[in-house]
């Protein structure tokens, strides 16, 4: 492991007002590409490994669970460095349903019951974990209860896994179920067992899955020890779940608790060392190829002989609402005010949450500082940048959701992008990603920015290396289904969205060992790639501030769109409908592609030759219609919140990305008739998005 000395070197070395760009950048005209560049240059060279380090450790000094003291302070500290930077600064409060457990316990039963230890305990290099009571074994919106049942093991906990103990003849009803986190959202693991008529369930991390078994334990390795748990969400929602669809605002209605989308029985996470407590003498017919996990000894499904006991009292009754607070950093637009480039991440955390999130809320204080000294040197935004933290996304996205439910008119009407920061920093390995109108312009930033320790190597050359991206392709970019603060954003309104970060090996993920000694030994020493990831979020929001003409590359939407459209005409095969066609899919978005050719066209002829602040503003306006228009107010049947026909996260995995959500969904329930209206609705969605492009083209070229 390098010295940090030695990697803020390395980084010092580095060639930071270098053009890594090729000449010109979209959307501008040249004279104002070569100030905007020089701007960037100058902004990228301005966010600080130390800095960071100093940050980090501020805010992962202690947990800070949302609705809790600790989560008041990390509000206070980002104010406060706000302010310190000379920018405007705002706090915007929700009041949350957001029960919190006031006791947690689980026993192994027997003749003599044998109480578990919950706790994961301090380490002695590690300081945070014994300065402040730990955070509670918590699955968020979990159910209270005290039960008694004997023990069944269902594997990952999924829809199949339960399908599969039905084809054995094994019942989990009235039993208490184990699953192992991973390959799915614990939502859907709480959903389904709750569905299946269990009593109670308890989740673990498998030591196949980020222990021993992957590498040497906290604190002689980056991953989980025996006596690690991983916290989080068990809701499947976005949002306050007494409030769906509607900001939590004073006065606003709340649904009874037996109408809310939450679960109802307890749901506990466990350590794997407390696992095997229960599991290790489970008996029961044949295992089920795959469900064999890293424990030492043979798996067995039960149920029984085991019998545990699982009590969670939680304040439901006396202090459910909790106040939640949202913090802002704005730098007012001097030409068009009312356009937001937005960059976000959130603020709360399970323990102390060096890596998730305040890795994330460190990369936007250094692009706040950068871009705020940028401005004292002369630059100024043509569009408001606003620099925000949310509180409650470990618990649904609910600080994100409740803001854009809250300010739906002004985003819809005036939000032309939001970037995410969610865990920026935790390891070397760039990734990215977000809308594919928005990718190439990651891309060229990306070129724009140096590698920590690799002088002279962009963070794209290296990402390209680290990917092995043959020549003539580029490396591939995530699509944005879910499960972070672009959700609402994005899935909800049809803002384009873009994210990225530095990811690593590790296993401390919503552990009270997600600390700065472990972010300073294992996951970013020198905190380069902390403030890396700042180098990246101030040229993205400076990139969009300013351009002439908003930079989204519809050339390359549609032709990632295109690529979507043989698994559908794959699937309406599966289903056995002859009659039906993806054709008018694929038709509608052959047609975008064409427009969005004929527009680029255009729109790069006319910056060329310079355009009037009028055919500027007539073009943006739109360009921002666009991907509003792959949007329908009434969203998808299944869940009507999710207005976004492009991107969503599975609704029976969670993590899982569905592409053209409306349709698929159509053909999994079987519904011919459905699908058919869902496929000539996208295609017609695909067409006013065509027709949003023409107008672009046609304001360029009156």
């Amino acid at each position: 492991m390098m010295h940090r000395a030695a990697l803020l070197l390395a980084l010092i070395g580095a060639p930071l007002t270098a053009p890594l760009v090729a000449q010109g950048v979209v959307g501008y005209t040249p004279a104002n590409a070569d100030r905007q560049k020089a701007a960037e240059q100058a902004a990228i060279a301005r966010p600080d490994p130390a800095r960071a380090s100093v940050m980090s450790k501020a805010l992962s000094d202690g947990p800070h669970v949302a609705g809790t003291d600790g989560q008041a302070r990390t509000r206070d500290y980002v104010i406060a460095q706000m302010k310190a930077m000379g920018i405007e600064t705002d706090v915007k409060q929700y009041d949350i349903w957001m029960p919190h457990p006031t006791s947690v316990q689980v026993w192994r039963m027997g003749r003599t019951p044998k109480a578990l230890n919950l706790k994961e305990g301090p380490v002695a290099s590690d300081p945070t974990s014994s300065k402040y009571p730990e955070t509670a074994p918590i699955n968020g919106y979990g159910g209270s209860g005290d039960v008694t049942a004997e023990v069944v093991y269902v594997n990952y906990g999924l829809i199949e896994d339960y399908a599969t103990l039905d084809s054995l003849g094994i019942s989990v009803k009235g039993k208490i179920v184990m699953a192992r986190y991973g390959r799915s959202f614990r939502g859907i693991k709480a959903r389904e067992a709750e569905k299946h008529g269990a009593k109670a369930l308890l989740i673990y991390s498998d030591p196949q899955d980020d222990g021993y078994v992957v590498g040497d334990v906290y604190p002689e390795g980056a991953y989980r020890p025996s006596q690690g748990i991983q916290r989080g969400s068990v809701m499947n929602g976005d949002g306050d779940p007494s409030t769906p669809g509607y900001a939590s605002v004073k006065g606003a209605p709340r649904l009874a608790l037996d109408k809310m989308d939450v679960p109802h029985i307890p749901v506990v996470p466990i350590s794997y060392g407390n696992a095997g407590e229960l599991l290790r003498d489970v008996r029961g017919g044949v295992l089920p190829r795959g469900w064999q996990g890293g424990l030492p000894f043979r798996y067995h499904v039960g149920p029984g002989p085991v019998t545990a006991r699982v009590k969670v009292v939680t304040d439901t009754a006396t202090k459910a609402i909790k106040p939640i607070w949202d913090t802002f950093g704005t730098i007012r637009g001097t030409e068009l005010p009312d356009e937001l480039v937005i960059v976000g991440g959130h603020r709360d955390a399970w323990g102390p949450g060096a890596a998730d999130n305040v890795s994330g809320t460190v990369s936007i204080l250094e692009a706040a500082r950068a871009v705020a000294e940028q401005v004292k040197a002369g630059w100024k935004p043509k569009r408001t940048l606003v620099f925000a933290t949310w509180d409650a996304e470990e618990w649904g996205l609910i600080g994100s959701t409740e803001y854009v439910e809250d300010d739906t008119l002004r985003l819809s009407k005036g939000a032309v992008a939001y970037f995410n920061q969610d865990v920026s920093a935790q390891g070397g390995s760039f990734g990215g990603g977000g809308s594919p109108s928005l990718r190439p312009l990651l891309r060229d930033v990306a070129r724009a920015v140096p590698y920590p320790g690799k002088p002279g190597t962009s963070v794209y050359a290296m990402w390209r290396s680290m990917t092995r991206t043959p020549d003539g392709q580029e490396p591939s970019m995530g699509d944005p289904g879910g499960g972070s603060d672009f959700a609402p954003f994005y899935n909800h309104l049809g803002i384009p969205i873009a994210e990225w970060g530095f990811g690593g090996g590790g296993g401390v993920y919503h552990s009270v060992y997600d600390s700065y000694a472990w972010m300073s030994t294992f996951g970013d020493p020198g905190f380069t790639f902390h403030a890396t990831s700042a180098r990246l979020a101030a040229a993205m929001m400076m990139r969009m501030a300013n351009a002439d003409v908003l930079p989204y590359d519809y050339v390359e939407f549609a032709r990632t769109m295109q690529k979507y459209v043989p698994a559908v005409q794959s699937a309406l095969g599966a289903a056995g409908w002859k009659t039906l066609s993806a054709a008018p899919i694929a038709d509608a978005v052959t047609r975008m592609e064409q427009a969005a050719v004929a527009y680029q066209t255009a729109r790069d002829n006319a910056l060329a030759n310079g355009v009037s602040a009028a055919v500027a503003k007539n073009t943006n306006e739109a360009l921002l219609k666009v991907e509003r228009a792959l949007t329908r107010p009434e969203g998808l049947k299944t869940r009507p919140w999710f207005r976004n026909l492009i991107y969503v996260a599975d609704e029976n995995n969670g993590y899982a990305n569905m592409v053209f959500p409306s349709v698929n969904e159509a053909i999994r329930s079987g519904d011919q008739a459905l699908t058919q209206r869902e496929i000539l609705d996208l295609a017609k969605r695909f067409d006013a998005a065509t027709a949003a492009v023409n107008a672009a083209r046609a304001a360029l070229t009156p």
